[in-house]
C-alpha cells in the first residue's frame, strides 16, 4: 500500500470551540499516539484527509513542521452523520516492518448456482500484516457453489506475509437456498401480524367474501 503524504500543523488549542474553529477553516483536528510517545495534537487539511481516508487502512506519512515525519494508520474516524464530513481523526503511529492487526474487506466474485442465496456472514476479517504491506482486501470466489457450501476463514487465500488474527473456523460465506416469493410473503405477513398491522383485503377478495355472505 502506497504512503499518502499529508502536511500537518501543530495544535495548541483544545475543546469544542477550538475544534469548531478548525473545521470552519476546512481542516480536521487529529491526534497521533502510540509507541510509548505522548499524544501529538495536530490539524490536518480537510480535503487531502478526506481523499486519503477513502481507502481503508490508509497508510499516512504525517509531516509536521519542525518535527520528524511519522507513519500512521487511522484508528478512529469521526464523521458528521448528516454532512459525512470528517470531524476528528485518531491516528496510531506505526514503524516500518512492524506487524499490525487491521480489518480488511471480503470481496465476492463469481456466481453460485441458480436459486441460491450467498450470505456474507463476515464482510470484514481481522488479519495481521506489515504496516507498509496491508492488503486492500481478500477475494472469495463463489463460482458454481451450491446450497450448503460454506467458506471459513481458514479457506481464505491471503497474500504472502498476511496471517489470520481470528478463529480459523469463523464462517465468512454461507450459501443457502433462495426464498420463494411465497415464503417471503408469508414471513412478511407473520411480521405484520406480530406488529399488529392489518393488511387491506384486495378488492377482488373482498367482493368474493361479500358475495359468499349474501348466499
Amino acid at each position: 500500500m502506497a504512503e499518502v503524504k499529508i502536511q500537518a500543523e501543530s495544535r495548541t488549542e483544545f475543546g469544542k470551540g477550538a475544534a469548531r474553529r478548525i473545521r470552519r477553516d476546512h481542516k480536521v483536528p487529529a491526534v497521533l499516539y502510540g509507541h510509548g510517545t505522548d499524544p501529538v495534537h495536530i490539524t490536518l487539511p480537510g480535503h487531502d484527509t478526506m481523499l486519503a481516508l477513502k481507502t481503508a487502512n490508509a497508510l499516512l506519512l504525517i509531516e509536521v513542521e519542525g518535527s520528524e515525519s511519522l507513519l500512521a494508520l487511522p484508528k478512529q474516524v469521526q464523521r458528521d452523520p448528516i454532512k459525512n464530513t470528517i470531524e476528528h481523526v485518531d491516528l496510531v503511529i506505526v514503524k516500518r516492518g512492524e506487524k499490525v492487526q487491521v480489518e480488511i474487506a471480503v470481496h465476492i466474485e463469481g456466481e453460485a448456482v441458480s436459486e441460491t442465496l450467498v450470505v456474507v456472514e463476515n464482510p470484514n476479517i481481522l488479519v495481521e500484516a506489515e504496516a507498509t504491506h496491508i492488503p486492500d482486501g481478500v477475494v472469495v470466489s463463489v463460482e458454481g457453489l451450491d446450497v450448503g457450501a460454506q467458506i471459513h476463514a481458514s479457506d481464505l487465500k491471503l497474500p504472502a506475509g498476511t496471517t489470520l488474527a481470528i478463529d480459523p473456523d469463523t464462517l465468512v460465506v454461507n450459501v443457502t437456498a433462495a426464498q420463494t416469493a411465497e415464503q417471503v410473503d408469508a414471513e412478511l405477513a407473520d411480521a405484520e401480524a406480530e406488529a399488529g398491522i392489518e393488511r387491506d383485503e384486495p378488492e377482488a377478495a373482498a367482493d368474493e367474501s361479500v358475495a359468499a355472505a349474501a348466499e
